[in-house]
């Protein structure tokens, strides 16, 4: 665990919990699995709000518990899975694409509430939709119930572990923690509801249909609250899911960039065809036949047998092995190399990086050096067509900076260097992780100058806000155009543009936290994928 990356969950835990959870989620991120005790002495919190931190962590899942053979419940934190908060706006703008709007909101309230049941959710979203909806239009609780089964029957949100049923008759004491336990088969079943309603409009809660103040209703009917349909039965957002989903997206992306649109397609289907029966950390797909991808492609493409199997040769043949040949049978048996394909995206992130930080000539060496593996100080110059004093700073450059690296084979034991061969080579997963770290750091700094853009500006965004809130109940209790006018000028001129240039700022640092994302996914997907093997 290095320092940026533990400064990135700093960051990310204080801005979504606050002080006191991101103390001892930092607390735990440092020193390990440590019982509750033992947090609170080291952490001087006292035992009540580190048992409420340690609930909020554990119902984000970014705290797990085990107990030991003494009897003594040990939490440890999810680093990994903190900084996977990062990308929170992506699965949230990834459901809209697919599923709409009531797709995006039902997984933004289980990922801000870590874990909800069903109808829980439905009611929710129902009641959000129908606050952006005209007045007189209501949004189904049956709309919103069938986009969650829609959600589930893909993967992209799955049931909690659930603590199992055991019999009254034992007389043995309650264990310390319990052990939660899921069944397969039932962790994306939906639970039949007959959920009949629809979503209500805030303001109607403060009275009822006859006028009625809210305080004046009688209290005996909290008492006949029907039992929850699904009670007990929690959902939460399938992470690995939409990880394998942005994977998918990099890979056709990259073949469309490659080759053509028609290809690209062509691995969007096989890779829509296994995205249910493959794992996520599988290093191939299932294998599928010609002619089960022809039969799924979309109806569109009016593209004919022959041509579909010339594709699929021209993509087997391909130096980047994107697709692979697994046997004949069914018209020819295709496979998807996933690891090959994060492979080959991973080293094209790293070409990227060297040709932005060190300019094409540098480019051009590494891109040599990486097609032929191992390469003398003599070769590079010679290859590459490069002056030799140029080569030298240049090889340099990319050495100090862990770009490429440098292997020595002695001739002789005494590892003399007139009798020693000196050969540039490049690791690529070293050269990954190092960026990584680097873009861990990157964050962390857009974060931190974020904040104090937004803190430096603090009193200005408050007047806003109170000027905003008070021109809204005036529209609605239908101020005159000339009273709205007098209060916007209560924000003066100058104050508009610092308001304006602030909030171009923020924009920028959020869409640059975004891409510096995208780049941290590719290569913690091809680390994870390469130690998988290894």
């Amino acid at each position: 665990m290095t320092q940026a990356e533990i400064k990135l969950c700093s960051l990310l835990l204080q801005e979504h919990f606050g002080e006191i959870v991101e103390k001892i989620g930092v607390h735990l991120i440092r020193t390990g699995s440590q019982p509750l005790k033992v947090i609170a002495h080291d952490t001087g919190t006292s035992l009540d709000q580190v048992k409420k931190a340690l609930c909020v962590l554990i119902q984000h899942n970014l705290v797990i518990y085990q107990v030991h053979k003494r009897g003594v419940v040990e939490y440890e934190a999810q680093c990994s899975r903190v900084l996977q908060m990062l990308r929170y706006p992506r699965y949230i703008y990834t459901t809209k694409t697919l599923y709409s709007d009531p797709g995006e909101l039902i997984v933004e309230e289980l990922l801000l509430n870590g874990k909800l049941t069903m109808s829980a959710v439905v009611k929710k979203v129902a009641d959000r939709l129908t606050e952006t909806m005209e007045d007189g239009k209501t949004m189904d609780y049956a709309e919103v119930s069938n986009t969650f089964a829609r959600l589930a029957d893909t993967h992209f949100v799955q049931r909690c572990p659930l603590v199992p049923t055991t019999d009254n008759s034992d007389p043995g004491p309650p264990p310390p923690a319990p052990t939660l336990v899921i069944n397969e088969k039932d962790m994306y079943l939906v639970p039949k509801l007959s959920l009949i309603g629809k979503g209500k409009r805030r303001r109607s809660s403060d009275e009822d249909a006859a006028g009625e103040p809210k305080a004046k209703r009688p209290k005996h009917t909290t008492d006949n609250k029907e039992p929850i349909p699904d009670d007990g039965i929690y959902w939460q957002a399938n992470l690995d899911r939409f990880h394998q989903h942005f994977r998918d997206q990099a890979i056709v992306s990259a073949v469309a960039n490659r080759m053509d649109q028609t290809s690209s397609e062509i691995v969007r289907t096989m890779l829509r065809m296994s995205e249910i029966t493959t794992p996520s950390g599988a290093p191939f797909t299932q294998p599928l036949s010609s002619n089960e991808i022809f039969r799924s492609l979309p109806v569109g493409y009016n593209i004919s047998k022959q041509v579909l199997d010339q594709y699929l040769t021209l993509l087997a043949d391909d130096p980047l092995e994107f697709v692979g040949k697994s046997g004949d049978s069914g018209g020819g048996m295709y496979v998807k190399d996933l690891h090959k394909a994060l492979a080959s995206l991973a080293t094209a992130t790293l070409e990227s990086v060297v040709q932005e930080r060190f300019g094409s000539r540098c480019a051009r060496i590494f891109r040599l050096v990486l097609q032929k593996k191992h390469l003398e100080q003599k070769q590079v110059e010679d290859f590459a067509m490069i002056p030799a004093k140029e080569a030298k700073d240049m090889l340099y450059k990319m050495l100090s900076e862990n770009f490429i690296s440098l292997q020595e084979i002695p001739k002789t034991p005494d590892h003399a260097p007139s009798r020693t061969f000196y050969l540039y080579t490049v690791n690529i997963l070293s050269a990954a992780r190092m960026l990584l770290h680097r873009c861990y750091k990157s964050i962390a700094n857009l974060i931190e100058r974020r904040q104090f853009e937004t803190k430096e500006n603090k009193r200005l965004l408050e007047k806003s806000q109170r000027v905003e809130a008070i021109i809204a109940s005036m529209q609605a209790t239908g101020a005159e155009e000339a009273q709205l006018q007098e209060i916007e000028e209560m924000i003066t001129a100058p104050e508009r543009q610092q308001l304006e240039t602030l909030k171009r700022n923020v924009n920028k640092l959020d869409a640059s936290e975004i891409q510096v994302d995208e780049t941290i996914f590719l290569l913690e997907s091809y680390i994870e994928s390469t130690m998988k093997r290894l």
